[in-house]
């Protein structure tokens, strides 16, 4: 289509291009720069879909409270998301698709690493709260509190962007830049601190590690477990490297007009993060213990000396002396 100046019809199209159509506007007056496919933005709302359905039927019958809340907050942003990526196929125009695409996408990635968070601070328990440099829930409280700063500034951000132009506009890029920025510290922060209790388990004998859980540790399983959430978290940290570049250089830029780059470094990246946290999900692993292993973070009490799972009523004893990994 030509770019000549518009006449009075069009000129009204270019000051409210929502009343644009692919046939009455050029697309270089969308929100971007190609018409988002649909089999592909439809495929990643089917496995998120489908992971919110599992995640809470397992939170349901393990009882793993805040882990799925965490997960069905991820995966409702990302659901949410790519809907509006399918509005934005039959109409790329209008701006509440692209606010719901934008805006979305870009924080439900902070509700996983939250659901990572919570892991951890478990997995410290299972090798011993006196190996670690901070008690389990400080890695729990630390860790969610700078996603809720991160969800914030990304939120704000997001939504000041895409409702404004110019110089306001800027603005909300540069303070979502800065919410995505500061979860790309996060997760990196947070993967130097598990590296360093790795590190601190390895040199432990394993006498002095939580005798309660050692066929658990040992078991393939939570090996595989451990795994996963590596995965999970690279996954999410190498996305959310991808989504400072792309908001960098802001909305006209090319990386985000490139749909082939953000269907990978995106969709695919969450996708796996989503499948490694659904497929090894915590209740399959710990059964429903995922709520003793919380009462352990809180067993510290008038001084005594903190050491996960080394509280144990006689009755958990018995219980968990028949314990067998699965």
């Amino acid at each position: 289509m030509s770019n000549a100046t518009p006449v009075t019809f069009n000129a009204t199209l270019y000051n409210n291009t929502d009343l644009c159509t692919l046939d009455t506007c050029p697309l270089d007056w969308a929100q971007v720069d190609y018409v988002p496919s649909l089999p592909g933005n439809l495929i990643y709302v089917a496995i998120f879909g489908l992971a919110l359905l599992l995640q809470i039927a397992f939170g349901v019958y393990y009882k793993t409270w805040t882990y799925m809340i965490a997960m069905i907050g991820g995966l409702v942003g990302e659901i949410i998301g790519y809907i509006g990526r399918v509005q934005m196929h039959y109409n790329p125009f209008p701006q509440t698709p692209f606010l719901e695409y934008l805006v979305c996408l870009t924080i439900a990635p902070a509700f996983l690493s939250a659901a990572i968070y919570l892991c951890f601070s478990r997995i410290v328990i299972v090798y011993g709260g006196r190996i670690s440099r901070f008690r389990p829930k400080t890695y729990t409280y630390l860790f969610i509190a700078g996603d809720f700063i991160a969800l914030l500034l990304q939120a704000a951000g997001g939504g000041i962007a895409a409702s404004a132009s110019g110089s306001t506009q800027q603005t909300g890029i540069n303070i979502m830049i800065a919410g995505v920025s500061w979860q790309v510290f996060s997760l990196a922060v947070f993967a130097a601190l598990c590296m360093d209790f790795a590190l601190r388990v390895r040199r432990t004998q394993s006498v002095d590690l939580n005798p309660q859980y050692d066929a658990l540790r040992i078991s393939r399983s939570f090996k595989i477990f451990l795994w996963s959430l590596g995965i999970a978290t690279l996954t999410i940290f190498v996305r959310s490297v991808f989504r400072c570049a792309e908001l960098s250089g802001g909305f006209n830029g090319s990386l985000a007009n490139n749909e082939v780059t953000f269907m990978v470094l995106e969709g695919a990246m969450i996708s796996i993060a989503v499948i490694a946290l659904t497929s090894f999900h915590p209740g399959l692993i710990w059964k429903r213990e995922w709520r003793e292993l919380a009462r352990s973070m809180r067993a510290r009490k008038d001084g005594k000396d903190y050491q996960a799972g080394a509280l144990m009523s006689a009755s958990d004893a018995d219980r968990e002396s028949g314990y067998q990994m699965r």
